[in-house]
């Protein structure tokens, strides 16, 4: 059983490429946009302020809205598909997914379950945080991902 949790969240100044992409072309848009995305935030001099994330608009089906990229120390200016952006500020449930990323939905359905039982009606939207490196872990077993989902 995953540990979730409400918290509140100060909002985060960020730098991220934004895509409809289909559900099965994440990985490589996720690649793709992490490196535009920092390229984008060292050109101008900022710092990254956090693991990189991904920031869902609207519900994921087969197809989906998604932003990519990294929290900063400050505001940017849009640059080769790289834009500034925010991740939400206020209440959230939160919660740690240990594990492979194509066990994620599991964790998802924990998360509407917790909502329910709380009485809360998630946001539209909704963003993870990539704390583990697949590169330095190897290990998806080990991989850990935060979940936040507004909800009120």
């Amino acid at each position: 059983m995953t540990e979730i949790r409400i918290s509140e969240r100060q909002p985060q100044t960020t730098a991220g490429v934004r895509e409809r992409v289909p559900v099965n072309d994440l990985p490589e848009f996720f690649g793709r946009a992490l490196h535009q995305a920092m390229a984008a935030v060292h050109e101008q001099g900022r710092q990254p302020q956090g693991p990189p994330f991904s920031l869902y608009h609207g519900m994921p089906t087969d197809t989906v809205d998604v932003e990519a990229g990294f929290p900063v120390d400050g505001p940017i200016t849009a640059v080769d598909g790289v834009t500034p952006g925010s991740l939400p500020g206020g209440r959230v449930v939160e919660a740690t997914h240990l594990g492979p990323y194509d066990e994620l939905p599991q964790t998802y359905e924990e998360i509407i379950a917790y909502m329910k039982e709380q009485g809360l009606t998630p946001s539209s939207c909704m963003w993870e945080v990539y704390l583990s490196d697949p590169e330095q872990e190897p290990d998806p077993a080990t991989w850990r991902t935060q979940i936040f989902w507004p909800a009120t």
